[in-house]
């Protein structure tokens, strides 16, 4: 009986033709502004008891990487708190990769990993859940997925060095991390914490080293022990093959022993005393069999949710949806805050639509909800290629589906405070993306697309910047070369097209591409969107566009560094040819 999802990080082509096709349709077909369905919430949990606001447990503060005390949180009742005593909330995003065989976070084939983290923060989360594999954390194991020209300091670092560099990277940025055991092994989550090729030593050995290597790192704040355990698994049965609350407690004192500064994330089951529910989400247990550790004050229960998107619910088809939804999220673990027993951080949730539909209902309703509960979260994901929820951001890997972050930024908690907060993005890098717009190399004319996108935190101004499209004319035969601008969707009337002799003379020229000074700037994580251009003779006589410089086969938009960027007449993308 499996009521969830197999989890897809990639469309078919096919599907993806006819899921976009839908989506454009509702689209276009969109309320301007879509309703939040209200929902009964009750009124927000008491506040937490006074004498646990400062930690119980009374451990000295470790000196961390500053040389200064490590500010580490616990919990009380139903909040978190540093050790000065200051509430903290997690509102954060779910970035997956480094659990499958790249061996690292996704999108680096295609963006900085700085620039990642600059955007996570400006868009105001505080928290990164960093989904691995015990594979990743295998000696000598190199990331597979990552474009070495982007990312030049990772070039020769092993996959958990490249955790290493993210850890340091979240903290110059006052962002904080937890980490997320969500695979055994790089092909498929695991129903137990344990496999018949991973055992539960490995398990603990694994938590054990990870906890002693971040030890004093206060942005390392906690631990998520395993991946939405389900199937056989149970809540205090006493089975020790199955009983799930049993090892969560086994792997929390583990962790604790090496490192006591760390929260213990604990995600629920499938199925409960008959009741069955999400993969992870069920936390009915928890009344009858709560996870107590050695060290007090350190366990945070961390559910995950979906909607109809996801997998039919019964509940979905009540009459009364989406009315129902908060006495659904209060009996399976809704109820652990509320009562004051624990935390609860939201570990997953996330869905493709955010609109009118069932699915965008659900979504707006449990985001209500963990808003008037003051519930923590992780979005389900920043990735856009989580197959049944797509992501934050948008394909291109760099443009934020606007629709969710506003209904994200309805409920974002502050930064938590911790050493070297506040750092300035860096100045962001400009590329060109490029496609050919015919399928087979054109011979009477040269037609591509262009785009330029700007990965960083300041706008910049089109004006500014000019593109070189390298080329051979071929023999003219007294006919004159034209260059036009056929679409651009900041409008054609806003781009320059002329050509232009190198200066080696010949059948060598470049097609220069300029912007008017009121074509506007390409936005902070934003593209300037696509230009397709064309340049022919006069006669339309034979061009050879396979002996371009800046000819690429790619159909799709791909960065390309034939074409040439300048910014205020410096090269800041490509390489010129020779």
């Amino acid at each position: 009986m499996d009521f969830r999802r197999l989890r897809r990080y990639r469309w078919p082509a096919a599907a993806a033709v006819l899921l976009l096709a839908v989506l454009v349709a509702a689209y276009l077909n969109r309320p301007t502004e879509p309703e939040i369905v209200p929902v009964d919430v009750p009124a927000p949990p008491p506040p937490s008891p006074t004498d646990c606001i400062r930690d119980p447990a009374g451990l000295p503060a470790p000196i961390g990487p500053e040389g200064r005390p490590a500010d580490y949180l616990h919990t009380c009742g139903a909040r978190l708190y540093d050790s000065q005593g200051r509430q903290a909330q997690i509102t954060g995003v779910n970035w997956f990769g480094m659990e499958t065989g790249t061996y690292a976070p996704h999108g680096l084939w295609t963006r900085n990993w700085q620039a990642m983290l600059d955007q996570i923060a400006s868009l105001g989360y505080n928290t990164i859940r960093l989904p691995f594999s015990d594979d990743a954390l295998a000696p000598g194991q190199m990331p597979q997925g990552v474009s070495y020209n982007v990312n030049p300091d990772l070039n020769g670092l092993t996959s958990l060095e490249v955790m290493d560099k993210l850890v340091q990277g979240a903290r110059a940025r006052g962002l904080k991390i937890v980490l997320d055991r969500h695979r055994p092994n790089r092909d498929a989550q695991s129903p137990l914490w344990y496999t018949e090729q991973a055992g539960e030593q490995q398990w603990l050995d694994n938590w054990t080293m990870l906890a002693r290597r971040y030890y004093a790192n206060d942005t390392v704040i906690g631990v998520d022990l395993h991946n939405e355990p389900r199937e056989r698994a149970t809540w205090g049965s006493g089975d020790p093959a199955t009983d799930w609350q049993a090892a969560a407690r086994r792997a929390g004192d583990a962790v604790l022993a090496a490192n006591p500064y760390l929260l213990i994330f604990v995600q629920g089951i499938e199925q409960y005393q008959g009741d069955w529910y999400w993969w992870g989400g069920n936390l009915r247990g928890v009344a009858d069999h709560p996870v107590k550790l050695k060290v007090p004050h350190r366990v945070v229960y961390s559910p995950h949710d979906y909607g109809p998107g996801v997998y039919p619910q019964g509940w979905f088809d009540d009459p009364t949806f989406p009315r129902n939804l908060p006495k659904v999220w209060d009996e399976h673990w809704g109820y652990i805050a509320r009562e004051g027993i624990a935390p609860i951080v939201l570990g997953e949730f996330g869905g493709s639509s955010v609109g009118t539909d069932a699915e965008g209902q659900w979504q707006r309703s449990l985001v209500q909800y963990l808003r008037s509960r003051q519930i923590g979260y992780f979005t389900w994901s920043l990735n856009p290629n989580s197959g049944d929820t797509g992501g934050l951001l948008s394909d291109d890997w760099l443009t934020v589906v606007k629709e969710k972050q506003e209904l994200y930024s309805l409920y974002l908690a502050p930064p938590i405070a911790s050493g070297g907060a506040g750092q300035k993005p860096k100045a962001g890098q400009l590329k060109v993306l490029y496609r050919s717009t015919g399928a087979e190399p054109q011979t009477s004319s040269v037609g591509f697309g262009v785009q330029i996108q700007n990965d960083g935190a300041d706008p910049v101004d089109l004006s500014h910047l000019e593109l070189r499209y390298w080329y051979t004319s071929g023999d003219l035969r007294g006919t004159t070369q034209l260059a036009e601008v056929d679409w651009a969707a900041i409008g054609k009337e806003h781009v320059r097209a002329e050509l232009v002799p190198t200066s080696q003379g010949g059948q060598s020229y470049y097609l220069r591409i300029t912007f008017q000074p009121d074509a506007g700037a390409v936005s902070a994580y934003g593209s300037s969107g696509e230009i397709l251009l064309r340049l022919h003779k006069s006669d339309w006589s034979t061009y050879d566009e396979t002996n371009d410089y800046s000819f690429g086969g790619s159909s799709t938009p791909q960065p390309w560094d034939r074409i040439t960027l300048y910014r205020d007449g410096k090269l800041v993308w490509g390489n010129e040819p020779g």
